[in-house]
Order: C-alpha cells, then sequence, then structure tokens
C-alpha cells in the first residue's frame, strides 16, 4: 500500500495523519483516504473533483503533472506527499 502524506499547514484545520492506502494511481489512493476523512477532499478536490489550484502532489519525488484524472501510476511501496502552495512574503 502506498504511504500518503499530507501538509502539516491542513492540521490547522483538521487531523490528517500520514496513513496507508491501496490504489494503482494517485485518484485512486485519494479516493481511499477520503473514505476514511470526508472532510479532508475539500481541501485538495475543488467542485470539479480536480485538484485545487494551489494544490501540489508528489509521487515519489515526482511532481505529479496530470491534475485532472490523477491517473498517475502509484506502485505498493510509493510514497505520496499532498502540499499546499505558500504565497506571501
Amino acid at each position: 500500500m502506498a504511504h500518503v502524506q499530507f501538509t502539516p499547514q491542513l492540521e490547522r484545520f483538521l487531523s490528517v495523519p500520514a496513513r496507508t492506502a491501496e490504489g494503482s494511481t494517485v485518484r485512486e489512493v485519494l479516493t481511499r483516504v477520503f473514505e476514511e476523512n470526508p472532510r479532508l477532499r475539500g481541501y485538495v478536490f475543488d467542485d470539479q473533483d480536480h485538484l485545487r489550484q494551489h494544490v501540489a502532489v508528489f509521487v515519489d519525488g515526482e511532481l505529479l503533472r496530470d491534475r485532472v484524472s490523477l491517473s498517475h501510476p502509484v506502485g505498493p511501496d510509493s510514497e505520496v506527499f499532498v502540499m499546499q502552495a505558500l504565497s506571501g512574503g
């Protein structure tokens, strides 16, 4: 199962501990995580079920390019990291 971790900034709004989830694509893995934590879905996906503009996903250190179908393959030992872009300065 893939190891999924979320940016610590989300902890201000809800609990997002690291977890493992089954799936062969990013969408499948995230769907499994959202089944356990439905509120998290709204912080990651927009109303079209695409990644929000300010969210970036990395799979095994590689930035996910397909932000719509989320079809990037995920292996059983993959690490998926979901983060929100930070702005300001």
